[in-house]
């Protein structure tokens, strides 16, 4: 259940008290879009950028989100009764918009704050086996098929989810998209990063992957760790043999593969506490 919940223009309410109807589009077919934002001491963490993603997205799919002033609101009316209620724990703050009901109407725009369990920011310490899934598309193929949403954080998540319950059940921490050409693209909620010489590396935009906030961060901030940066396609073989590889994404942080389909790679602890400390992620003992 979700500890603090707003709705827009009605404020906080109680989270046990309905907000959507039954024919709310972004239930009957996940139309709509979210973001998923970290709160450390009470404070949204990169709050613009994810709004600007948010806008992107809906503008993606033909709709418009209330003014960007009106979603930061919403988010500080979240942020400020967590505040009253929790002070130092870190926490997820959720944005989300959907396109309304079936037959018109207003969209649905509202906001949750729950804690972040300790499992999921575990793999800041203990870093990500990682299995290898087939996108099943070339690299460039969502950029010349809009349709396929490549790029946009929408709700409707389930081949996300159902490609993370796959990998859990081959035994690893979670999964890393491939294109069917052979490049490694991104993880089912996270962006790929990996370190070549001094240069930190992501995946370009232009694959379709979802550009994400953290990474973009690490990677406008890497030269003050020394580092230069750069974006390009890698192959999953490629991957393997860099100096070091991590997932980043919004609440878990930065994470470290350990290894990718059983085989271990190489690790930079130095690069990855620099990481940690550029974007402020505590690591836990």
């Amino acid at each position: 259940m979700a500890l603090v919940t707003a709705v827009l223009h009605r404020g906080v309410v109680d989270s046990d008290e309905p907000i959507l109807c039954a024919d709310d589009l972004g239930v009957l077919r996940g139309d709509g879009v979210f973001e998923t934002i970290n709160v450390r001491d009470g404070q949204a963490f990169l709050l613009s950028e994810h709004l600007d993603r948010m806008a992107n997205s809906a503008r993606r799919m033909e709709f418009e989100l209330p003014a960007k002033t009106e979603m930061a609101e919403l988010a500080e009316q979240a942020l400020a009764a967590w505040r009253g209620r929790f002070t130092g724990e870190e926490a997820a703050l959720r944005l989300v918009a959907t396109r309304g009901r079936e037959h018109g109407g207003p969209l649905t725009v509202f906001a949750t704050i729950d804690p972040v369990p300790a499992e999921r920011i575990a793999p800041r310490r203990d870093g990500l086996n990682i299995v290898t899934a087939s996108l099943g598309v070339d690299a460039d193929a969502r950029g010349k098929a809009p349709w396929l949403l490549g790029g946009v954080k929408a709700l409707s998540y389930a081949s996300m989810m159902a490609v993370t319950r796959w990998a859990k059940s081959q035994g690893a921490d979670d999964a890393l998209w491939v294109s069917a050409d052979g490049y490694a693209l991104e993880g089912p909620t996270s962006s790929l990063l990996w370190l070549d010489g001094r240069t930190l590396c992501t995946t370009p935009a232009s694959t379709g992957i979802l550009p994400g906030t953290t990474s973009a961060y690490l990677l406008e901030h890497a030269a003050k760790a020394g580092l230069e940066t750069a974006e390009r396609l890698i192959t999953v073989e490629d991957l393997m043999g860099t100096e070091a590889a991590w997932l980043s994404s919004s609440v878990r942080g930065v994470a470290f593969i350990t290894s990718i389909d059983g085989k271990a790679i190489a690790q930079r602890p130095d690069i990855t506490a620099e990481l940690d400390k550029l974007a402020g992620f505590a690591v836990p003992e």
